[in-house]
């Protein structure tokens, strides 16, 4: 009963519309009135110059000048609507764009302050003595270079190009395919043309030895 009735514990959430807000609202409110009372002010102008011409038609003239006065007067309260809306305008719009300044220098502030921590954590003297520690190590790496480029003659220089020219040489035989040791075999055509110059000579042997054997058994009768 005491939760139903007593207050709530829970508070209320802070609102987030500033006074600066609450004043830009207003002035876009007063802006709309001034807008419906110009269109309830150019309404009544156009009713009052029918009515005026309705009277003259009637010859009632001194109504219808009446009427034209009361005209005369509104459009001049109409044309003070229009300069009051027109201040409201830029009055609204200057609040507005001095919103946005006041969040720009507010973001510029918290940057400051961020830079600033920055700084406070950098010391000068701790940031030169980093500067000249790579410093002086750069310097020592040059002078090792130089050091190891002095100690090789020219005869070593020589050495690694001819070493260098060897390495080159070895992965361009390894790149390049492996010729084969195994003799191709004999096209056919090439094969039927050594076939028939082994027969040709074996021809030409046969009858050179029967021509020698011819000669021999002459020779034998002659001498009988």
């Amino acid at each position: 009963m005491g939760a139903l009735f007593g207050k709530s514990s829970k508070k209320t959430a802070p609102s987030r519309i500033t006074d600066h807000d609450k004043a830009v609202l207003q002035l876009k409110q007063q802006r709309d009135r001034l807008k419906q009372y110009q269109k309830r002010i150019e309404l009544q102008l156009e009713n009052d110059r029918l009515l005026a011409k309705k009277c003259l038609q009637q010859g009632r003239k001194d109504r219808a000048k009446l009427l034209l006065r009361k005209k005369k007067y509104q459009e001049s309260l109409l044309s003070n609507a229009d300069k009051q809306l027109d201040n409201l305008e830029k009055l609204a719009a200057d609040l507005e764009f001095a919103q946005v300044e006041m969040k720009v220098l507010d973001g510029l502030k918290q940057g400051n302050a961020a830079l600033k921590k920055v700084h406070d954590m950098l010391d000068i003297n701790e940031v030169e003595k980093i500067m000249d520690e790579t410093r002086e190590g750069i310097e020592k790496q040059q002078e090792i270079d130089a050091i190891l480029t002095d100690v090789l003659t020219q005869q070593d220089e020589d050495d690694v190009l001819a070493e260098l020219d060897a390495l080159e040489a070895e992965e361009q035989r390894v790149q390049l395919p492996d010729v084969p040791s195994e003799e191709l075999p004999a096209a056919p055509a090439a094969a039927a043309a050594d076939d028939l110059e082994d027969e040709d000579d074996a021809q030409e042997t046969a009858a050179t030895k029967a021509t020698k054997v011819k000669d021999s058994a002459k020779k034998v009768l002659v001498e009988a």
